[in-house]
C-alpha cells in the first residue's frame, strides 16, 4: 500500500455525476487548488449495503464540511450511468437519492490504481490473456488533500469496514488548526483542546496540564 501523505495527490480527469443528476465530463480535483481542502473518498460498488450508509453520512454532514471550506468528492469503479441510476433511488429502496456532492466514475480503474486502493492484481496468463485474481474494485480509501494539492492524511479500510465521518471532521479540524497556529495536535485532540508546541517546554507544559 502506497503512502501518499506528503505527496501531490494523483491527478485525473474523469466523468462524474454532481448535484445528484448532472453529468460532468473531465471532472478534476484541480478546480479546488488554492481554494478548498478536499475529502476524496473511494467506496467499492454502487447498489451495495455498507456503501450507502457512508455516502448518506457524508451528505448528512455536508454543511459541517462546507463550513470548514472543504469539498467532499466520492469515487468508485462504477460507470457514471450506474452512479446516476443509484442516485435516483430513495434511501428506503437502498439508493442514495439526496446526495449532492460529486461522485467520480473510475471506469477504467486508473484512479483507484494511482491512489493504490484497487483490490486484487491483474496479469497476463500463458495465453497472453488478461486475468485478475479477484474482482477489481476500490477499498474504502479516504484522502484529506490541502489547498496546495498535497495529501495530508489517508486511511484505507477493508471492504466490510465503514468509516467514521466524525473522525474525518476531526482530522480536517486538526489540519486547519496546525495550518493556522503552527502547533501540533496531540493524541485524541479535538477543536475544544489546546495544541502542542513542538518544543521540550511545550511538551512538558502540555503533559503537566493533562
Amino acid at each position: 500500500m502506497a503512502v501518499l501523505v506528503g505527496k501531490k495527490a494523483p491527478r485525473f480527469e474523469a466523468q462524474a455525476v454532481v448535484n445528484g443528476n448532472e453529468f460532468v465530463e473531465k471532472f478534476s480535483l484541480d478546480q479546488y487548488l488554492g481554494k478548498k481542502h478536499v475529502i476524496f473518498f473511494f467506496y467499492p460498488k454502487d447498489f451495495t449495503f455498507v456503501c450507502p450508509t457512508e455516502l448518506h453520512a457524508f451528505q448528512d454532514n455536508i454543511e459541517k464540511f462546507e463550513k470548514r471550506n472543504v469539498a467532499v468528492v466520492a469515487c468508485s469503479t462504477d460507470t457514471e450511468q450506474s452512479h446516476w441510476g443509484w442516485l435516483q433511488m430513495s434511501k428506503e429502496e437502498g439508493g442514495i437519492k439526496g446526495v449532492k456532492y460529486p461522485i467520480v466514475a473510475d471506469t477504467n480503474k486508473t484512479i483507484s490504481k494511482n491512489y493504490d486502493v484497487l483490490t486484487g492484481d491483474f496479469f497476463y496468463d500463458e495465453n497472453d490473456q488478461l486475468q485478475a485474481d479477484n474482482e477489481l474494485v476500490a477499498y474504502r480509501g479516504l484522502f484529506l488533500i490541502d489547498k496546495d494539492g498535497i495529501v495530508r492524511h489517508q486511511v484505507v479500510n477493508d471492504l466490510p469496514l465503514g468509516r467514521s465521518v466524525e473522525e474525518t471532521l476531526r482530522m480536517v479540524d486538526a489540519l486547519q488548526f496546525t495550518e493556522e497556529h503552527g502547533e501540533a495536535c496531540p493524541a485524541d485532540w479535538n477543536a475544544d483542546k489546546d495544541g502542542l508546541k513542538a518544543t521540550h517546554e511545550g511538551i512538558a507544559d502540555y503533559l503537566s496540564s493533562h
